[in-house]
């Protein structure tokens, strides 16, 4: 059996993938792909993860559990999703990093299913809107308890994934930024679901949607019907020459408060945070999408 797991982070497109993947279901689960409602899994997944801390999981453990999970589901290929596998939002920073529950998190994957083939997908944001985010997250905690003591400035992406492949080096790890997600959303889902390039599925321009006109999605559907051959390098071209002329400037920014950090800050996070993602494409064993 093949699991990927949609590993989050807090407060990017991870409701709104789901969604996606559910609107394709009956599709994917044609090929063999399945997609279960994740009300179904999350507490299945949570209550036996924590279980491990009380006994070892007996061998039909993970047998049973995809089995649960699956339901009536005839799959080899199985999408989880779930932001607050690594812990829910106000644990998302600790001990100077993102998530220091990573590394216990994917052990017990491996250890709930070890004969199973495990691929990991995480969405990354530049902490300087990620930070304030999860914060408004952590209802009734406060920005300094979120931090746990962590100097902003020292936080990077790169260090997650370079824990990540350390702990789960047979778990390959597919990485993109939220800020880039309308315009390789569909890709997202493809190679979350295992479909070739191209391949047509529902939702692909969900995100695009929600910061273009509607004018602009009319046009721009007319341009992409009537370009049915057009690669993916094509379409991101294409989506970014009709957001500059039809994006929504209000949808473009996120209502959350900002911590009182001066502007300096902000611009050193978001500079770091670009650096950072030239560190994480050298990583082996990690696949960047990017527009």
């Amino acid at each position: 059996m093949k699991i990927v797991l949609h590993l989050g982070a807090h407060c990017t497109e991870e409701g709104k993938l789901a969604r996606a993947l559910a609107r394709n279901r009956d599709d994917l689960l044609a090929r063999g792909v399945s997609v279960p409602p994740p009300g179904k899994y999350r507490v299945l997944l949570r209550e036996a993860i924590h279980a491990l801390d009380r006994v070892d999981p007996s061998d039909e453990a993970g047998d049973v559990l995809l089995d649960a999970i699956l339901d009536s589901d005839e799959a080899e290929h199985v999408i989880l999703s779930n932001e607050n596998f690594f812990g829910v939002p106000h644990m998302s920073i600790g001990k100077g990093q993102f998530y220091p529950l990573a590394e216990q998190r994917l052990a017990d994957l491996r250890q709930l299913f070890p004969d199973c083939r495990i691929e990991l997908f995480l969405a990354i944001r530049d902490p300087g809107t990620f930070i304030p985010a999860v914060h408004a997250a952590s209802a009734g905690t406060s920005l300094e308890k979120v931090l746990g003591g962590t100097d902003p400035g020292t936080l990077r992406w790169s260090d997650l994934v370079r824990r990540i492949r350390v702990i789960a080096p047979d778990m390959p790890l597919t990485v993109w930024c939220s800020e880039d997600s309308p315009l390789i959303f569909g890709e997202i889902v493809r190679a979350m679901a295992g479909l070739p390039e191209g391949q047509k599925i529902r939702g692909a321009f969900d995100l695009l949607s929600e910061i273009m006109s509607r004018e602009g999605m009319k046009r721009f559907r007319a341009y992409f019907a009537a370009n049915p051959t057009m690669t993916e390098a094509q379409k991101r071209k294409a989506i970014l020459a009709f957001l500059d002329k039809y994006a929504i400037e209000d949808a473009l920014e996120e209502d959350i408060e900002m911590p009182p950090w001066p502007q300096e800050v902000f611009e050193y996070l978001t500079d770091a945070y670009e650096e950072d993602l030239a560190e994480i494409e050298g990583q082996d064993g990690v696949r960047v999408l990017r527009p």
